[in-house]
């Protein structure tokens, strides 16, 4: 696929990015797509390699290597090549269902898998699925059919974020009446309101929901599902129920002085951001916010970046980032090898905008919080932070992370965000729905299923196998839309 010799003819070479003090004045994305002329010579790169890592999925070492949604690289990538972009479009949809999200957000699994990155830059699969699904929307080939035919049966689903409108997406056009409850004011879940504009542009979201709405699909938003409307008046006005309502329930950092004004987690603040930022049309931000306060992120993930960038946005005076692990190695060490997912050091683009502003990466390894200290009005002022070192547990065999003595240093911090992860689902849904969970809170179905241990109910994304990435949660959705029409059915196309 590709060009024979095209990975030793071309270099890797990305979209523009916006420079640092430039981007940082707004809210809008800023990675740019190459010319399309330029864009099919990165798909050359595709080498016809023997064993497609890009397009496998599997699990290794615990990690996913290659794509969850089995997209079909080489050959898109080979379509690309020879320009002809409809058919790559149609190649890419029969395994993807929101192209125009992933080429945004996932970190390229299919990439870090690609048999050229073995020993050269990997295929930009990235940048050529951008290309494709972008060259689709501006040329009028996206469309959502609104089925000619009509089952005759209802499913009800929870949550608008990638995996709930997946399910909803397949379906609709599978022909049954489908309706998407959403507990926000707008729909897109953590889609909308966990991950940043200048990452995701909302009206990327807003095609594609229009599309969907226009093709039969109902939303329902400002209705919390077992609290607005119970559980058991969804499964009987239903045939089936899919919880897709995510893993929303944060992990906390439980230290002296949290009950301090100023510390919020990490996903509330983003949203709003986001929330004040769509109301007035971007035509303000909030600066209140963050302007001119210390700003502690405690967590080194992609949530943790999100805030670095955002609060630059907003005029933070400083930004730490805590992590609580060892600093990555830059390369891959021999117990990392290809085409397991690269444990390597990753400079976000909330990073880069920290150095530039501020001279230095915002992180700090191998520390977190040991107290936070109020002031005299009971808002956060500063935090106590201590360094941590790796200690095996002799009786367990397990490494855990543990305080030196003496290590410990006092900053300022007035806006502290807890961006630590979660901790899985949300009791008062499980709780109404009925439906049992495991030792994480995810909700239980039998491996590789969908069905939980309620009769007509079924689980899909995050609040079935935990917090994970946009394109795990598609690809449950689609997984979990078969399931449920072959049940209602007694087979399915999907």
């Amino acid at each position: 696929m590709g060009k024979t010799t095209g990975f030793l003819e071309y270099e890797r070479k990305d979209g523009k990015v916006r420079p640092e003090a430039e981007r940082t004045k707004d809210f809008k994305e800023f990675h740019d797509r190459l010319p399309l002329t330029e864009q099919c010579k990165q798909a050359a790169r595709c080498m016809d390699c023997g064993v497609p890592f890009c397009q496998a999925g599997l699990m290794i070492a615990g990690m996913a290597s290659g794509c969850p949604l089995h997209n079909l690289v080489p050959e898109v990538n080979e379509l690309v090549y020879r320009g002809r972009m409809e058919e790559a479009y149609d190649r890419l949809s029969i395994t993807h269902s929101f192209p125009e999200f992933t080429c945004r957000v996932c970190p390229a699994l299919c990439e870090a898998a690609c048999t050229c990155g073995l020993h050269d830059a990997p295929v930009s699969t990235r940048e050529n699925e951008k290309a494709v699904i972008e060259y689709a929307y501006e040329n009028g080939l996206v469309k959502e059919e609104k089925p000619a035919v009509r089952t005759g049966k209802k499913v009800a689903v929870i949550g608008s974020g990638p995996s709930g409108l997946a399910a909803a997406q397949l379906l609709n056009r599978r022909g049954h009446t489908v309706t998407v409850y959403e507990r926000k004011d707008r729909v897109g879940g953590l889609l909308r309101y966990g991950i940043p504009n200048m990452k995701l542009d909302k009206s990327v979201i807003d095609r594609r929901v229009r599309l969907m709405e226009e093709a039969g699909v109902k939303f329902v938003v400002n209705c919390n599902v077992g609290v607005d409307i119970s559980a058991e008046e969804l499964k009987k006005e239903n045939d089936a129920v899919i919880l897709a309502c995510g893993a929303s329930n944060p992990r906390d950092i439980m230290v002296p002085g949290r009950d301090a004004e100023g510390i919020f987690f990490a996903v509330d603040f983003l949203g709003r951001v986001t929330k004040s930022l769509l109301d007035c049309n971007f035509e303000t931000f909030p600066y209140e916010l963050a302007k001119d306060k210390d700003v502690i992120v405690i967590g080194g993930g992609d949530t943790g970046n999100d805030c670095v960038g955002t609060c630059i946005r907003l005029g933070a005076k400083s930004i730490t980032q805590l992590e609580m692990m060892p600093k990555p190695s830059e390369t891959r060490l021999p117990s990392n090898p290809w085409p397991e997912w690269p444990r390597i050091l990753k400079v976000d683009y909330g990073q880069e905008e920290a150095i530039q502003k501020f001279g230095e990466d915002p992180r700090r390894y191998c520390t977190t919080v040991k107290e936070f200290i109020k002031d005299e009005n009971g808002r956060v002022k500063e935090a106590v932070l201590v360094s941590l070192e790796p200690k095996k547990d002799e009786k367990t065999g397990r490494t855990n992370m543990v305080p030196v003595a003496g290590s410990e240093k006092t900053i300022p911090a007035t806006l502290v965000l807890i961006a630590a992860g979660f901790l899985g689902s949300e009791k008062y849904v499980t709780e109404s729905f009925g439906v049992e969970v495991d030792g994480r809170t995810n909700v239980k179905t039998d491996a590789g299923k969908h069905l939980t241990t309620v009769p007509g109910v079924y689980a899909a994304g995050d609040v079935h196998r935990g917090q994970s990435l946009v394109v795990w949660a598609i690809a449950e959705g689609r997984s979990a839309a078969a399931e449920v029409d072959r049940a209602l059915m007694g087979y399915s196309n999907l």
